[in-house]
């Protein structure tokens, strides 16, 4: 895909303002969105969207299929008839700077209950019938993984063993016996899919295109997992041979275990990557551009022992490389695909980014470690590139300035021109002024904030994901933020 020169903003939805300790796709989203258009960027970038897991991580859900329910927005349910007005007033979670996800889930959950009771007491609408009979490739085994789970209150591979190994035979248990929470798993995917489509043709109205996030592996404790067991590298009891992550890297000297269960990519490979064809319907139903996370695995993985408390005694293995992207482009034409190719990058990982025509990545962070011929210097960008100042993996640009060491922050300042008050605009100055079809900006750097606004920090299991933008954040998003960005975004020609 060959992208017109253009800039946007990544932030993720759980980080807009709202009334209920959380972002949603309500009317936090939409100012957010009009202060993109008003800015005249091309693009907003978000996180993947999918139920979180482990640690609150939108990469650690329990579906790649479904919609985090959290998002939905209450505001939204009563303009949709689903709530009343009076139902919002006891559940506002005012004045929290960070996402709380702990009382979120009993304020929401409080609200989605009396929404489904509303739904569940009127005449099923023919809008959910639909959305039943055409999600139900992945919907029929979501809401029967949340019911059992729900149930049982344990891991998949702790429940009964006829149900863990016959999917067929729980789908039916979970419709016959657990009705109540297939229903309403049922339901709050409907939501999720009617508000999600609203917003996204608010930001299509606008010239707004969303970039989602496609993780490339999936959580052990998934309805992904346990509705395609023999899809993955699992025992007899269905816990892992072997997992996923990184060796020892930029971000860590014993690498990242992610724990994520590998894939039999040669089973995979035998069906006709049907599950990455399903996969990759869903995304593209979602989002206008996917951003396939680790892009490096499809070339080549590292595989770690299940008994490795660390990433460092792994080894690599062949990915699937061609084979996968030659059918995914047999099923829907040339892919709208960024590439994660950041990290250890071979040949291989290159040969394939360009086979397929994919857009690389570089990030800007990286590139005063070493000297004038470092790829993610500006001045060595093509233009098939998205570039960065930072991604959800990195601090805030103005924190990375204050924690880099002597020499590295030096080399930045002398390249970058930076001074100590304006160093987050000169930098996305130069990002504009590069050869980069794209420029993303993560919404902490043209805020300018420090360290305290990381989103995540990789090899940590908690303490992430709750960062949120505070109301005079969203108010200089909407004004002098905003003007700037315009001016800049005229000036290197990248306006919408």
């Amino acid at each position: 895909m060959n992208f017109a020169r253009s800039s946007g903003l990544l932030l993720h939805i759980t980080s807009l303002p709202s009334r209920f300790g959380i972002g949603d796709m309500g009317p936090g989203a939409r100012q957010f969105v009009r202060a993109l258009a008003k800015a005249e960027q091309c693009w907003w970038q978000v996180l993947p969207v999918g139920p979180v897991g482990l640690g609150n991580s939108p990469y650690a859900g329990t579906s790649c299929f479904a919609g985090e329910p959290l998002l939905v927005s209450p505001q939204d349910l009563v303009s949709d008839g689903f709530l009343s007005a009076a139902d919002l007033e006891r559940h506002h979670v005012a004045g929290s700077a960070a996402v709380d996800y702990a009382r979120v889930v009993v304020s929401k959950s409080a609200l989605f209950t009396k929404a489904y009771k509303r739904f569940a007491a009127q005449r099923a609408s023919s809008g959910f019938a639909r959305f039943c009979q055409k999600e139900a490739y992945w919907l029929d085994h979501y809401a029967a993984f949340v019911a059992l789970g729900e149930h049982f209150g344990k891991p998949w591979t702790r429940w009964p063993e006829l149900l863990c190994k016959d999917v067929a035979r729980a789908v039916t248990y979970a419709q016959e016996r657990l009705s109540h929470h297939w229903a309403h798993a049922r339901f709050g995917q409907f939501v999720f899919q009617l508000q999600w489509q609203r917003l996204r043709a608010f930001c299509r109205e606008r010239g707004i295109q969303i970039i989602g996030d496609l993780p490339i592996y999936v959580s052990h404790d998934s309805a992904d997992v346990w509705a395609a067991q023999e899809l993955f590298q699992l025992d007899d009891q269905g816990d892992p041979l072997a997992v996923g992550g990184v060796p020892p890297d930029f971000f860590s000297d014993t690498g990242q275990r992610w724990g994520n269960p590998l894939y039999r990519w040669d089973t995979m490979q035998h069906r006709g990557f049907a599950w990455w064809r399903s996969r990759f319907r869903r995304a593209l139903d979602l989002f206008d551009v996917v951003r396939l996370d680790h892009f490096r695995g499809f070339a080549g993985y590292w595989e770690i022992p299940v008994s490795e408390p660390t990433a460092v005694n792994g080894r690599w293995v062949v990915g699937p490389g061609p084979a996968l992207f030659n059918r995914l482009t047999d099923a829907f034409g040339p892919l709208p695909v960024i590439a994660e190719d950041l990290g250890v990058i071979t040949e291989d990982v290159l040969a394939l980014k360009d086979q397929f025509g994919f857009a690389g990545m570089a990030v800007l962070q990286f590139a005063f470690d070493s000297d004038e011929a470092n790829p993610y210097l500006p001045h060595n960008y093509g233009p098939n590139l998205v570039a960065f100042t930072g991604t959800h993996d990195n601090d805030t640009w103005c924190g990375w300035v204050a924690r880099a060491p002597a020499d590295v922050r030096a080399f930045a300042q002398r390249y970058l021109g930076l001074t100590a008050t304006e160093g987050h605009w000169q930098s996305a100055h130069v990002l504009m002024a590069s050869d980069a079809a794209v420029v993303i900006l993560p919404v902490q750097d043209v805020l300018g904030l420090g360290g305290e606004a990381r989103m995540n920090t990789p090899g940590t299991a908690f303490g992430n994901w709750a960062w949120r933008l505070r109301h005079n954040d969203m108010a200089a998003m909407v004004g002098e933020v905003t003007s700037h960005l315009r001016s800049l975004t005229r000036t290197h020609r990248r306006g919408s």
